[in-house]
């Protein structure tokens, strides 16, 4: 009987996940109809508002090698001297580097301040000061301190990215139970078998929420990052192609940013999944 239950569950929440799975499909067909339905009724300048058609070839022409002007012999590629996938790359590639550091150094901060009262007392406050730091309101110093290259754009996703690493590790440290610590230890585990097996298991969920948020914030902040000297980057190609009026390259560059982002978003959930299994089983 209790089989039969477990199996009923079971079916009815893959009915329930197609079911949400369908609406969800089913929104996006109607958003696409409806944008299709005002630009085709010319409702909106296409200045404003171009045709779902104009931005699939705007994507498309991005992503090939076509004439500069229409009846020219000039061939381009991509847009701004690269293709679209490769303005994304590079944007990747530099919330992978900021990412990276954030991690190694938002993670042994965090373990630190949550082992140490006083150090906690003192860090702390300025942690929570970078956390509510709108990116643009020190991208101009950190551009005088390293420049317009590549340097400055890191410097400003690791500090977007390392505070909630760091709060995340800190709430999840002070969340163990001690009595599981001193049970580890009164089964002969010393200080640093006791932390292996028992305080960073237990952290690791926290910590990977915090990656998550951390994730969020350097795939917003790119854009910023990338304002200057950002070519190739796929939001430096975003903010280029709207102040030339191209909006069509725009919406697709922002289609794009949506995309990726779903897909990071996706990615540390299914990695948080595979690092903490046992989460929820307890």
């Amino acid at each position: 009987m209790r089989k039969t239950g477990t199996m009923k569950q079971r079916m009815l929440s893959t009915i329930a996940n197609g079911s949400r799975r369908l609406q969800s499909i089913f929104s996006l067909i109607l958003l696409i109809v409806v944008w299709w339905a005002v630009t085709a009724a010319k409702l909106v300048n296409p200045l404003y508002l171009p045709s779902p058609g104009s931005v699939w070839n705007a994507l498309v022409k991005a992503n090939n090698c076509h004439p500069i002007t229409q009846g020219s012999n000039k061939i381009v590629c991509g847009e701004q001297e690269y293709f679209l996938w490769q303005h994304l790359l590079a944007s990747l590639q530099r919330i992978g580097v900021g990412m990276g550091f954030a991690i190694i150094a938002g993670v042994l901060l965090g373990f630190i301040l949550a082992s140490v009262t006083w150090l906690n007392r003192i860090i702390m406050p300025y942690v929570n000061f970078i956390r509510a730091l709108p990116p643009l309101g020190y991208i101009g110093l950190l551009i005088v301190w390293f420049g317009i290259g590549d340097t400055s754009k890191i410097w400003l996703l690791f500090l977007a990215a390392c505070p909630p690493i760091v709060l995340a590790t800190v709430e999840g440290i002070s969340g163990v139970s001690t009595d599981r610590v001193n049970s580890a230890k009164s089964l002969g585990a010393g200080t640093l078998q006791a932390f292996v097996h028992v305080v960073f298991p237990s952290t690791l969920p926290s910590i990977m929420s915090g990656i998550r948020l951390a994730v969020g914030f350097t795939w917003t902040t790119v854009v910023a990052a990338e304002l200057n000297n950002g070519i190739p980057g796929i939001g430096a190609l975003a903010y280029l192609s709207g102040t030339q009026l191209n909006t069509p390259l725009t919406i697709a560059c922002i289609i794009v940013i949506g995309i990726a982002a779903f897909a990071l978003d996706g990615l540390i959930v299914l990695l948080t999944r595979m690092v903490t299994p046992w989460v929820g089983r307890e």
